[in-house]
């Protein structure tokens, strides 16, 4: 039952085997081996599997046949064989599931040297040039774990590593090439050959002898320049390399210079170093001598504004000092063209590495005044107090000049480099300008500005007497004279008129075209000037009118009248006046044509005698007829005295109009009573004189008299008026109406009397019953009345007695 158990189990783990291709079931011990060339060599090959048909190592050298056994040992002494191979299989039982396997056996042999050697091309070296190194190295493998490293000192400096397959020893030659410096002289050089053999073999290396490196090179100069205190040597100066060691020369020029000597700035300069060894080198070499810093200059230095700046400050020392300036404790740099601004106090330092030096100075500036401060345009109420202050700056300090028109309330003050003009109660002539000078040595500068006065208007100090002349042409000559009162009068003369002197003498024959200006320059006004009214006149010799065309006189058309004024001046003077009988004529479209003026000028201002015509343009009507028109020439030379009206002859025009009936007497209808003829009176007006013709039906038998026409039937009739000119028509509608009056008149007399036959009869009825008495005449009484007097009321004109 166990049995069968355990078969079953086999199987079953035969099946996993087989189903899940887990590795073969035999195990070698070590699975690698790692030995020298000779040693021995043993490996154990076991297997876990009870149900096989044997193992075996199979190997090139002492292999064994299939043994049934679980355990199997390949062994070899003394193992000479490179290309060794061995590996151990197992059979399966023809009842197992999986097939035969193996495992190889990893064999490594290998020989290493006990010592290598360093070849190389010579035993000295020259700088720069290119030198192999050869390592040799004799009967190792595997050559493919072989490792070759290059050490200059104790630095790798180069590693060889080789490929080659081959399982049996070889020799190996690997080469450095390398260039020596100088630095190289003296350092060792070698190589090392490491043979690596994993983590089951030895790590094995071995070096080679070192070699000693002597390196030529040089000679060579180690510096370009060379710095030194004053009173020390070239001595040790300048290092010169080489190898061999060479000899070194000093030269300057071509003399010897002696090394040990101390030297002074004045030995500074270009020197040779003449060097001696594996060959030979020239070099020039600059010796600076160093010294601290020294300063010269003066201390005051005084310059005018932007000239070029010709200060002379000397900074010696060597290295060359850092010169600095500073004014006012501020870093500074001086410019090449001072300003007033760089006047002042400066400190200059000059400093090197060595020590330090410095200066004072002081730098004045000359200048010409700057621009005029606080001066500016003033305005003042009149009467009222101004104060104008002038300030400049420079060097020397400048001095002030004022220039106005000088009256008796202004003064001049100067303190403390300002000026001041002090204007009391301002005036008209305080009006102007008023211009400060600051001066120096250097140059001046002036600002003008103006003073208004407000409330009061500028003054020109000049008199023209007499103001206006009006002079008649050859009437008597007179003078003019141009004069002022101030002291600060520049300049007094006559413009526009031919005179040297402020006294001008007219001409009334041939000064028709002046304009005479008085004209005056003062200090602070300036130029202001008094014209004077200056006017020579002419009357004219003659004005005449006329009519322009003769082509139409018909009402409603347009006729140009011109008049002709001869020889007047001055034209500017002039008004033309029109009369239409004595009614003035205010013009319409009029013209003005002066004898040398273009038409299209309007405002000629020609001053000597002229010939004008003046036309006017009028529109005809029936009011012109026979009516005179006249013009009329008067110069307007002064605003309160007109000059004579030259008038011309009268014009009579003949204006021809049609005929207008006047419709106020003649109605445009008119009744006609029955047996009462109406009377038609048709007057009509027009130029020449109308013919008037009454037109009516043929049936008709009115009785015609000129334009009087006397109807008694009805119908239209017809006024007609007509001349040259044109006609015209008035109708008149003549209406036959019935004489009612009579009846009426009758009706209301009939009427009247029937009213006051009743009014009588009612009147006496009540008259009787209330105002009726009864008298007698017997014994009557005169009244108390008057007897000549007629009474009413009660107051009987006739003695009576009441009887009842």
């Amino acid at each position: 039952m166990s049995g069968s158990r355990t078969s079953f189990v086999r199987l079953f783990v035969g099946f996993l085997l087989s189903a899940t291709g887990a590795c073969c079931p035999i195990e070698l011990t070590p699975p690698s081996v790692v030995l020298h060339y000779g040693d021995t060599v043993s490996v154990n090959c076991t297997t876990s599997e009870d149900m096989h048909d044997g193992i075996g190592w199979e190997a090139s050298v002492a292999g064994t046949g299939l043994e049934m056994v679980n355990h199997l040992t390949w062994s070899v002494k003394n193992l000479t064989q490179w290309s060794v191979s061995a590996l151990c299989f197992i059979n399966p039982a023809h009842t197992s599931l999986w097939k035969q396997c193996k495992k190889t056996l990893e064999i490594v042999l290998y020989t290493f040297p006990e010592t290598i050697s360093l070849g190389y091309d010579d035993d000295t070296m020259r700088e720069g040039n290119q030198y192999n190194f050869t390592c040799d190295i004799r009967n190792v493998a595997p050559v493919q774990n072989v490792t070759v490293r290059w050490y200059k000192g104790d630095t790798i400096i180069q590693t060889h590593t080789f490929d080659d397959p081959s399982k049996e020893p070889v020799d190996l030659s690997p080469v450095l090439s390398y260039t020596p410096t100088r630095e190289d002289e003296g350092v060792k050089f070698r190589c090392e050959a490491h043979l690596d053999l994993g983590p089951d073999g030895p790590q094995l290396n071995v070096s080679s002898e070192e070699f000693n490196a002597t390196v030529l090179f040089g000679p060579d100069v180690q510096c370009s320049t060379v710095e030194l205190l004053e009173g020390q040597t070239l001595e040790n100066r300048c290092p010169v390399t080489g190898n061999p060691v060479p000899v070194v020369t000093w030269l300057k020029g071509n003399e010897y210079a002696d090394v040990k000597l101390p030297l002074s700035r004045k030995e500074a300069g270009m020197y040779t170093i003449r060097s001696e060894g594996l060959s030979e080198s020239i070099k020039d070499i600059q010796v600076h001598v160093m010294y601290g810093p020294e300063l010269n200059c003066t201390s005051k230095y005084i310059a005018i504004e932007y000239a070029p700046r010709n200060l002379t400050c000397t900074f010696e020392g060597y290295p060359e000092p850092k010169v600095t300036w500073y004014k006012d404790f501020n870093e500074v740099e001086l410019p090449e063209n001072l300003t007033r601004r760089d006047a002042g106090h400066y400190l200059i330092t000059a400093s090197n590495k060595l020590s330090n030096a410095s200066h004072r100075l002081d730098i004045v500036i000359i200048y010409p005044p700057s621009q005029i401060l606080e001066l500016e345009d003033s305005v003042v109420d009149v009467g009222y107090d101004l104060r104008l202050k002038c300030s400049s700056s420079g060097n020397p300090q400048p001095t002030y000049s004022w220039s106005y028109y000088r009256t008796a309330n202004v003064m001049e003050e100067n303190e403390d480099g300002v000026s001041s003009l002090i204007i009391r109660s301002a005036t008209s002539y305080n009006i102007g300008l008023y211009t400060c000078q600051a001066s120096n040595d250097r140059g001046y500068i002036s600002k003008t500005v103006r003073v208004t006065v407000k409330g009061a208007e500028p003054e020109c100090p000049i008199t023209v007497t007499p103001d206006r002349m009006v002079i008649p042409y050859q009437g008597n000559a007179m003078s003019v004279a141009c004069v002022t009162n101030s002291t600060n009068v520049k300049d007094l003369y006559w413009q526009g008129v031919k005179t040297n002197s402020t006294i001008w003498r007219v001409d009334t024959h041939n000064d028709w075209d002046l304009s005479p200006v008085c004209t005056a320059t003062f200090e602070g006004i300036g130029t202001c000037q008094k014209p004077l009214t200056f006017i020579l006149y002419k009357t004219p010799d003659s004005v005449s009118i006329q009519s322009v065309d003769d082509f139409s006189s018909l009402e409603g058309e347009k006729r140009q009248l011109q008049c002709d004024i001869i020889n007047v001046a001055p034209v500017r003077n002039l008004a033309v006046l029109w009369y239409h009988g004595n009614e003035t004529i205010k013009p319409v479209n009029g013209s003005l044509q002066v004898t040398g003026c273009p038409p299209e000028n309007t405002n000629c201002d020609i001053r000597t005698p002229v010939n004008v015509s003046s036309t006017i343009s009028i529109t005809l009507n029936r009011s012109h007829n026979k009516a005179a028109f006249r013009c009329g020439a008067q110069l307007n030379l002064e605003p309160e005295r007109l000059q004579p009206l030259y008038m011309s002859s009268p014009l009579n025009i003949t204006v021809y109009y049609k005929p207008v009936i006047n419709d106020t007497k003649l109605q445009k209808a008119v009744p006609v009573f029955r047996g009462y003829p109406e009377i038609l009176v048709c007057e009509a007006d027009g130029h020449p004189p109308p013919k008037i013709q009454w037109l009516y039906s043929s049936d008709k038998k009115p009785n015609v008299s000129g334009g009087t026409l006397i109807v008694s039937e009805p119908g239209l009739y017809s006024c007609n008026a007509t001349n040259d000119v044109g006609s015209v028509s008035h109708d008149v509608k003549v209406i036959l109406k019935e004489d009612y009056l009579p009846l009426i008149a009758g009706f209301v007399a009939v009427t009247v009397v029937v009213i006051s036959v009743i009014f009588v009869f009612i009147y006496s009825i009540y008259y009787k019953n209330t105002k009726m008495r009864r008298y007698s005449l017997k014994n009557p009484k005169l009244s108390t009345h008057n007897g000549n007097v007629a009474h009413n009321g009660w107051d009987m004109q006739f003695p009576m007695t009441k009887l009842s």
